[in-house]
């Protein structure tokens, strides 16, 4: 009989602890094929594989795009690039990043739902912001099980609280609790209780555009309604797509945003902008100043002085005003990242 034997694994932030925590204690015997992403900078290379190496019990490895999934297997993502699943085989991909994120959790998730249903176990761990609820969602809605790392244990709760927030999660366990579950997991055939939230097509539409296709020819517009707002990374048009109670969008050139990650970058560039616009306003005082300073040298030249003294003099107070903003501590505690 089919069992459930394709395990996905998604960390951000405190991932470098959790997941060889997890991995090590994984049984030689678990019938399954593992398949994990973290949130990495570009030169981390074989760190992870290498460190489950030195204490694991599964071979692992940075996963090569078009290989056979072979069970007992782990299979890392690579720096910069999407790990999927298609068919009976790994691909790895150079697709739009999603939460300015490549490799990204979400990705490898809806690509495990698309190609292998009911048989995915969707386990995710430690992290800040959201990363990884809407693949999660996508497992849970092709009859997968989701399984979530305590937020009491977790380094960095936000992303297991935001699955627990908007995926009817399964289990919620510590690490040293998780390997005895995963393996528990694998031994059972699965029950098929797909929601049918998502239709196959755009499933199906989202996993292309992860592998590098064209997202206007795959026919974006078909994943949600005009959104208001604009891509951060391209300044293209999106879309708004619900996963149930998760709100997301996506641009036509393929890239992809939570709401929490679209709110994250709006921060970021108000900051960005107001510092911009307070450099500009201490240059202009200063400039009025020798305008100023120079207007009195002339001859009948007061006139001119008093008003660029007029001038300065308002842009100062606009500088006072932008100032005390920017270093208002409930200021910084509004656009305070999660």
């Amino acid at each position: 009989m089919p069992h459930r034997n394709i395990i996905v694994i998604g960390a951000s932030l405190g991932g470098v602890e959790a997941l060889p925590q997890l991995i090590g204690a994984l049984p030689r015997d678990l019938g399954a094929a593992v398949f994990v992403v973290m949130h990495m900078t570009a030169d981390a290379g074989d760190y992870l594989p290498r460190q489950f190496n030195k204490i694991g019990r599964l071979p692992a490895a940075l996963a090569e795009d078009g290989e056979p999934i072979r069970m007992n297997r782990v299979y890392c993502a690579v720096a910069d690039r999407h790990l999927m699943i298609e068919g009976e085989h790994v691909r790895v991909s150079h697709g739009p990043k999603e939460s300015h994120a490549r490799p990204s959790i979400d990705v490898l998730f809806r690509s495990a739902a698309f190609a292998k249903g009911d048989r995915v176990i969707g386990v995710l761990l430690t992290g800040v912001l959201d990363d990884g609820t809407a693949g999660l969602w996508a497992i849970k809605d092709r009859g997968g099980i989701a399984v979530v790392q305590s937020p009491d244990e977790a380094a960095y709760p936000g992303m297991p609280l935001s699955a627990l927030q908007h995926v009817r999660v399964d289990h919620v366990v510590k690490i040293a609790e998780m390997p005895a579950v995963l393996a528990s997991l694998t031994a059972a055939p699965p029950v098929t209780s797909m929601e049918g939230g998502m239709t196959d097509e755009k499933l199906r539409i989202e996993n292309r555009i992860a592998l590098e296709d064209n997202a206007i020819e795959l026919g974006i517009r078909e994943l949600g309604a005009p959104s208001f707002f604009t891509c951060p990374e391209c300044h293209g048009s999106m879309v708004a797509i619900k996963n149930g109670t998760f709100l997301r969008f996506r641009c036509h050139t393929g890239h992809g945003f939570t709401a929490r990650s679209l709110s994250e970058e709006g921060r970021q560039q108000i900051e960005k902008t107001l510092w911009a616009a307070l450099a500009q306003l201490e240059e202009r005082e200063v400039l009025l100043g020798e305008m100023g300073q120079s207007a009195r040298g002339l001859e009948a030249g007061a006139e001119a002085a008093d008003r660029y003294a007029m001038e300065r003099d308002e842009t100062h107070r606009l500088v006072k005003r932008l100032r005390d903003l920017l270093t208002d501590p409930a200021l910084r505690e509004t656009v305070s990242r999660d």
